[in-house]
């Protein structure tokens, strides 16, 4: 059965086993598998399992899906011994005859270890993060509506004024 196990620092050797056909991952309890890290968003993606094909569904994520270093939009197989990055989170996808990871397991010379901050006063708990306090965040489209907003009154200005020019001066 293939599992996930996560690589990066402070989350080495916790892992999820594959059973089921959708396994959702995210950052709030309600996924399957949760990580709870800030750069992975609350519904980051999920992984299904088609026959013996691991296929990860990115679920239009903030900070991204990455196999072997390669961000995905949609959909990418996963084969035993790849690299997957949710955020900043790495994980290495095994076979059903792969031995549980351990802490203490060197980690493959391609991967990277990500630090995950400096932590104040001893304390391993993972920060919660807030609009103000400058955590991730999804992109507003605000700007884009009021931009969308504006053009279009003053697209209907201009066609008011080029109608009554029109009409002063007889051609309509």
């Amino acid at each position: 059965m293939p599992r996930l196990v996560i690589l990066s620092e402070g989350l080495t050797g916790k892992a999820h086993e594959l059973k089921v056909e959708k396994t959702t991952i995210g950052r709030v309890e309600d996924n399957a598998f949760q990580i709870q890290e800030a750069s992975v968003s609350s519904h980051h993606c999920e992984i299904l399992l088609r026959g013996q094909t691991v296929v990860v569904h990115d679920l239009n994520s903030t900070n991204g899906t990455f196999v072997n270093g390669q961000q995905i939009t949609g959909e990418a197989i996963l084969k035993p011994g790849q690299i997957v990055r949710f955020g900043q989170v790495e994980l290495r996808l095994e076979d059903a005859g792969a031995k549980p990871a351990t802490a203490t397991k060197k980690l493959p010379d391609q991967t990277m270890v990500i630090p995950q901050g400096v932590k104040l006063g001893g304390d391993t708990s993972v920060a919660a993060f807030s609009k103000e306090s400058h955590g991730f965040v999804k992109k507003s489209n605000m700007g884009t509506k009021i931009f969308i907003g504006v053009a279009g009154v003053v697209f209907l200005a201009i066609i008011v004024v080029i109608f009554i020019l029109l009409q002063k001066s007889g051609k309509l």
